[in-house]
């Protein structure tokens, strides 16, 4: 059997069969995952400002 579709112009179509889709039982979601990776950085960034502020006196070293 070819794999091997002809679309209705007459063109031979090779992507015509979709694949087999796979499930990932571990995986979370990119929403789920986002707001994790998000929330993390917003946390260093937090920490980064304390510090900034703390050794220099200034929110922004150099603006502020």
């Amino acid at each position: 059997m070819s794999s091997h579709v002809i679309t209705e112009y007459g063109k031979q179509n090779i992507f015509g069969k979709e694949p087999q889709m796979q499930l990932d039982e571990e995986y979370k979601g990119y929403v789920q995952e986002a707001e994790l990776a998000n929330g993390r950085l917003a946390m260093i960034g937090f920490v980064a400002l304390i510090g900034a502020y703390a050794t220099t006196g200034q929110a922004l070293p150099g603006i502020f």
